[in-house]
C-alpha cells in the first residue's frame, strides 16, 4: 500500500524560500558589522584656548661682500740691449812667397792609423764542420797509407789510439798539432808526422764565412 503526502505538510516545496531568506539576513548583518562606527569620547579643545608655542623665526639679511679692489696692472719697463757688436778682425794674409830653385818644399806625410790584428776566434761548434777533401773514406786511405807502424812499438805490441789535436785554418791548412793522448813507442810522433804531412782540409764555416775550427783526430795502430 502506498503512502500518501500531505501536500500541506511537504518541506520541499518551502526549503528554497527558507534558504533565500536566511542568506538575505546573514548579508544585512555582514553589512551592518563593516558600516557600524564607534567614537571615544574625548573633550573637544578650543583652538582659541590653545597658547602658540612657535619659535618665531626672523629672516637673516642678506650679507653682501665687497667687491674685490681692482687690480691694477704694473707697467713694466722694457729696456732694449743693443745688439752685439760684430768683431771683424783684419786678418793679413801675405800670398807673396818667392819660391827658388834652392827652396825645399816639405812633402806632407799622413800617418796611417795603425790596425790592430784581429785575432780570429777559435770555433769548436759550427754549423758546417771541416772535411778532408774527399771526406772521412779519402782520409783513412791517406792515413794507410802514409803511415808506418814503429818497429819499437812492433817488438813491444803495442797497440792503440794517439788522439792529435790541431786547427783547421780558414784556407784549410793544418796547424797548432798537439797530443791529447797516446802510447808509447815512437806511435805518438808517427801519427804527428803524418797529420802534418796532410793536404789542405775544407775549412770550417760559421754564418756562411770560414773559420778557424779546433779538431781531435784519433789514428789507431793495430797488428794486421
Amino acid at each position: 500500500m502506498e503512502a500518501k503526502k500531505n501536500p500541506e505538510i511537504a518541506l520541499k516545496r518551502t526549503a528554497g524560500l527558507f534558504l533565500n531568506i536566511g542568506f538575505v539576513i546573514s548579508m544585512l548583518l555582514v553589512i551592518i558589522a563593516f558600516e557600524w562606527k564607534s567614537y571615544d569620547d574625548i573633550n573637544l579643545l578650543e583652538l582659541g584656548q590653545v597658547e602658540d608655542s612657535f619659535v618665531e623665526i626672523t629672516e637673516a639679511p642678506v650679507t653682501r661682500q665687497p667687491p674685490p679692489p681692482p687690480l691694477v696692472a704694473k707697467q713694466v719697463e722694457i729696456i732694449e740691449i743693443p745688439d752685439e757688436e760684430e768683431i771683424v778682425e783684419e786678418i793679413e794674409v801675405n800670398l807673396d812667397i818667392e819660391i827658388t830653385e834652392e827652396t825645399i818644399i816639405e812633402e806632407i806625410v799622413f800617418e796611417e792609423p795603425v790596425k790592430e790584428e784581429a785575432i780570429e776566434e777559435i770555433f769548436t761548434i759550427v754549423e758546417q764542420y771541416p772535411s778532408y777533401d774527399g771526406g772521412d773514406i779519402a782520409f783513412v786511405k791517406f792515413v794507410q797509407k802514409n803511415l808506418v807502424y814503429p818497429e819499437k812499438a812492433r817488438r813491444m805490441g803495442l797497440e792503440g789510439r794517439v788522439f792529435i789535436q790541431f786547427i783547421v785554418e780558414t784556407d784549410g791548412s793544418l796547424t797548432d798539432f798537439s797530443i791529447l793522448k797516446g802510447i808509447m813507442g815512437g806511435c805518438n810522433e808517427e801519427a804527428l808526422r803524418v797529420m802534418k804531412e796532410s793536404p789542405r782540409w775544407l775549412a770550417g764555416k760559421q754564418r756562411g764565412r770560414s773559420v778557424r775550427v779546433q779538431m781531435i783526430i784519433p789514428i789507431t795502430f793495430r797488428f794486421i
